[in-house]
């Protein structure tokens, strides 16, 4: 915002020319980069959800904070499981789960389910995980105004 005396460029003593170094940042590069790395975050941050195509059904439930990392199983229009975004068969669903949570029961488990899916099959899976010794599962819907995914806790057993 202030003029600067020394420009950095040459200078004349006694007929030699000596170059200064110059003292100022410049900060324009580093502003230019920090936009360029906010927009590929902005554009690849919906990109990081989860990848098995499933349409969620809508709700108006409040979210929940987790602050550990869920697994999320997914139900698909066939009725396919995926933890993650790897396809799994039904009876390697419960081994998988323990050998990926080390056995920690605590840890919380999100199922995604395809509204075209039938309301059985989904519950098939939630009894598969809970038959695994996991307490902390819940299923996860789609906010009718296109909010991000709320989780909503399991009750009763």
């Amino acid at each position: 915002m202030g003029a600067s005396l020394n420009s950095g460029g040459p200078r004349r003593r006694g007929g030699r020319r000596s170059h200064m170094p110059m003292s100022e940042i410049n900060v324009t590069p580093l502003v230019d980069v920090m936009l360029v790395l906010l927009i590929v975050f902005m554009v690849a941050a919906p990109l990081l959800t989860v990848g098995v195509p499933v349409d969620l059904p809508k709700t108006s439930a409040a979210s929940l904070n987790e602050r550990i990392e869920p697994l999320t199983i997914s139900v698909n229009a066939q009725g396919q499981i995926y933890i993650q975004e790897m396809e799994v068969q039904e009876a390697e669903l419960a081994p998988r789960l323990q050998a990926i949570t080390a056995n920690k029961p605590d840890t919380p488990i999100y199922v995604r389910g395809d509204k075209g899916i039938p309301y059985g099959r989904v519950m098939e899976v939630m009894g598969l995980v809970a038959s695994a010794g996991f307490a902390k599962v819940s299923l996860i819907a789609e906010a009718p105004s296109g909010a991000p995914v709320k989780p909503t806790p399991k009750r009763g057993g």
